[in-house]
């Protein structure tokens, strides 16, 4: 028997089989078009839906023993249907530009602190609700052909089962979803000139959806059994993944974005929360919530820099048949650079949400070398996101451990980095697929193959290696993150 885990993204989807055991069997991606255009940010759904099927039949071509797949996908992005379900318009992204007006009248309507109330969110063009304002006051001819409005996770879903369901979470990205209601806010629709009727009925996150349509099954040559489930919003299913279930504890998932998932108990009354741009999100474990802390320069920084600016090291590590990483962490000094990196080279995420920041590098000299450089990066984004945890202390919020997934994870430079800069002991669990052991706990929970998130953990998750925070080191690095704390009010006027 086979679980799965739909992890569907922004550029592409991707499905990771696991068996009841919780070893890795198998993954396939398929990646899709986007189109970014000067005030467009685009994805079709009608070709999501298509890499979507290919994964699924490649991993049922291996596994016909698949017995559920847990579904997350990004969020705000909605797909427009018509009667006979099909795409009606674009899909857009949540760096498009688009809806900025509208998050403002709806904001003069309700109020910012109203919004923030219901919703969990701060008012931002980002989500959903904004864009479907636009279209309908911009594309009228479109949106009056809309029959759903589903959002990634439930268009997949709908499509493969016939049944619109989305789970908490991920409807906390539409900017309309009432995190005390547990339901979609009728103050907030009528405001927003939207029929809430549209949309997917929410429902909590692992509830499952329903087994396959047969005519699905017998296309993609999937088990006429399968069911579906809706698992939870992309950064949540790292946290399931990694077994943070506990008000002290959080997830930190390097990937391209950096990103730390703390869980916490009850909604936050402290709204200065809202101005650092963190969501309250409701979480799998009732009565829990958890928040995302990021820089959207993770794991692209360091990629950026590799390709960039360690080309020779990229090239002497594939001759030599190494990863560069290991190269240039190799005979790398174990202590503060000296050097200062604004990691805002894709914009700032929390706590500021400017996207107009802009990356530095400051303090080099001619003593320095590529390793030192690139140990530098990752300084620069743990600091950056020491600065986020201390901003969630404010609102009482404090994880006292971390467990640590992504590509990063599999660093122990960086992992004994972080447990000294941030002071407090990192847990490893040497996966870059955290999101996707999420999505296939929960379908093996709804499946019936555990009785409990508990025990999914217990078979699927393991440990690799601990770090803990140097107490010497810490303060060698808190001279440092003293400065960089004063570092964005610095450089942000210049750029």
């Amino acid at each position: 028997m086979a679980l799965g885990g739909l992890d569907i993204g922004s550029t592409g989807c991707k499905v990771t089989v696991y068996d009841e055991d919780g070893n890795y069997l198998y993954r396939t991606y398929r990646d899709y078009p986007v189109s970014r255009k000067t005030g467009e940010h685009e994805v079709m759904a009608e070709d999501i839906w298509k890499g979507v099927c290919e994964v699924l039949s490649d991993a049922g071509s291996h596994y016909p023993d698949l017995k559920a797949i847990g579904v997350s996908s990004f969020g705000e992005s909605c797909a427009l249907l018509d009667e006979e379900d099909r795409p009606v318009r674009a899909a857009m992204l949540y760096t498009d530009p688009r809806g900025a007006e509208e998050c403002r009248e709806l904001e003069a309507a309700l109020g910012k602190e109203r919004l923030e109330y219901i919703t969990g969110v701060a008012p931002h063009s980002m989500y959903s609700l904004p864009k479907l304002m636009w279209v309908k006051k911009h594309r009228p001819e479109q949106f009056g052909r809309v029959r759903k409005i589903l959002l990634m996770e439930d268009y997949i879903i709908y499509m493969l089962t016939g049944n619109a369901v989305i789970d908490y979470s991920l409807a906390t990205r539409t900017m309309a979803f009432d995190i005390r209601a547990l339901d979609w806010s009728r103050e907030i629709f009528q405001a927003a000139g939207i029929d809430s009727r549209l949309f997917s009925k929410p429902v909590p996150s692992g509830t499952p959806a329903g087994k396959i349509r047969p005519e699905m099954a017998e296309k993609l040559g999937l088990p006429k059994d399968l069911l579906l489930v809706p698992a939870v919003h992309d950064q949540a299913a790292a946290a399931v993944g990694s077994g943070v279930f506990k008000a002290d504890r959080a997830v930190d998932v390097t990937g391209t974005v950096e990103c730390i998932t703390p869980v916490f108990e009850g909604i936050p009354e402290d709204r200065r929360i809202y101005d650092g741009g963190y969501a309250v999100v409701p979480y799998v474990i009732p009565g829990s919530y958890v928040t995302y802390a990021f820089t959207f320069s993770g794991g692209a920084l360091v990629a950026w820099f590799i390709n960039n600016l360690a080309k020779d090291e990229k090239k002497r590590a594939k001759a030599e048949g190494r990863s560069v990483y290991d190269l240039l962490e190799e005979g790398m000094k174990d202590e503060p650079t000296g050097i200062l990196v604004l990691p805002h080279f894709a914009g700032s995420g929390t706590p500021y949400m400017d996207g107009g920041a802009k990356g530095a590098v400051v303090g080099l000299t001619l003593d320095h070398n590529a390793s030192d450089l690139y140990r530098a990066m990752m300084e620069g984004v743990t600091y950056e996101m020491r600065l986020n945890l201390e901003r969630l202390a404010e609102a009482g919020i404090r994880p006292q451990k971390l467990r640590a997934a992504g590509g990063g994870a599999a660093s122990a430079v960086w992992m004994q980095m972080k447990a000294d800069i941030l002071n407090l002991p990192v847990v490893s669990l040497g996966s870059a697929e955290a999101g996707a052991t999420g999505c296939a706990m929960l379908a093996g929970v709804a499946a019936g193959v555990f009785r409990d998130l508990k025990e999914a953990a217990s078979v699927m998750l393991k440990e690799k290696d601990t770090y803990m925070p140097r107490a010497e080191m810490h303060e060698a690095y808190e001279k440092y993150y003293e400065k960089y704390r004063r570092l964005y009010e610095s450089v942000r006027p210049l750029v």
